[in-house]
């Protein structure tokens, strides 16, 4: 019992990190951490079994919690000086686990007719990662003004226009939409909030721990996650070889989304590695430890 409560929430911690960790898709990680079905079951009707639920999530809030104070600053400062190997740890990260969802395919049993999901699934997501990049469908002068917007945003200040509760309107609806996207396995909650240009603005929020933004994006996010959650589940009840299936054209799409290009210098080039292997070494340790404390129900 002890050892599935601290389990729990060590995939609480990782669940954490692929919330603000760019183009880490938190779904694809609980599949990596064999909880994703439990989840989907949970999120999709979270009142029915209440108190059993809630003894199940409480160690991960708390490992996510834990996690997204410590390593809000830190991913911020790890992406501006070393954008590449952060990129390629959480690459390899996903990368490695493609093994195992390949077989949690097999075993559910599928056609071949079903690879063509595989395909549409990996240009929605390759598209998605592609919009982030180029910065579609921003709100008007993003770009320009994106820390300006944030900083004025977490002092609470209007700016000359008077444009604060627009900025959190539209902060909140960006998230309602990252929430139905989250359920889907290999769709990153981070690339939906650059594809709207609004992830700097949330990541300066949440790490200066402002909850008048904070708290409405929030629960705009719990919203969209549990609407759209039955969606997924009814996909993986009846259809779950597609399912797992949709998800390896997911993880392919968005990792050659996001991949940031080849190292520059030997500096680069050496983190770089260190970072795939890492990524590649926690995947694995990750399926063992999912088959060794999981339980079985």
């Amino acid at each position: 019992m002890i050892k599935n409560f601290f389990y729990r929430m060590l995939c609480g911690a990782f669940l954490g990190v692929s919330v603000i960790a760019p183009g880490v898709s938190g779904s694809i990680m609980a599949v990596m951490l064999g909880i994703y079905d439990d989840l989907i079951g949970i999120i999709s009707n979270p009142f029915k079994k209440f108190k059993k639920n809630f003894v199940y999530l409480l160690p991960m809030v708390i490992g996510a919690g834990i996690s997204m104070l410590l390593l809000l600053k830190g991913l911020r400062w790890l992406f501006a000086n070393y954008e590449i190997p952060a990129f390629l740890l959480f690459i390899s990260l996903i990368a490695g686990s493609i093994p195992t969802v390949y077989c949690e395919a097999k075993k559910a049993g599928y056609k071949n007719i079903y690879f063509i999901g595989t395909v549409i699934a990996l240009c929605i997501a390759l598209s998605v990662g592609l919009l982030a990049k180029n910065g579609v469908f921003s709100p008007q002068s993003a770009e320009a003004e994106q820390t300006e917007v944030s900083e004025t945003v977490i002092s609470g200040e209007k700016d000359e226009y008077g444009r604060e509760l627009s900025d959190i309107a539209y902060y909140s609806i960006s998230s309602f939409v990252s929430g139905m996207t989250s359920m889907v396995p290999g769709m990153s909650v981070s690339m939906m909030l650059m594809m709207f240009s609004v992830y700097e603005p949330l990541l300066a929020a949440a790490s200066g721990l402002d909850f008048k933004v904070m708290i409405p994006v929030g629960l705009c996010f719990i919203i969209g996650m549990v609407l759209f959650s039955n969606v997924s589940k009814k996909i993986f009840e009846k259809k779950r070889g597609l399912g797992f299936l949709l998800v390896l054209g997911f993880m392919t799409g968005s990792m050659i989304a996001v991949f940031p290009g080849l190292p520059e210098c030997g500096i680069d080039w050496a983190l770089s590695a260190v970072a795939i292997a890492i990524g590649v070494g926690v995947s694995v340790l990750f399926r063992v430890l999912g088959k060794k404390f999981k339980p079985e129900e």
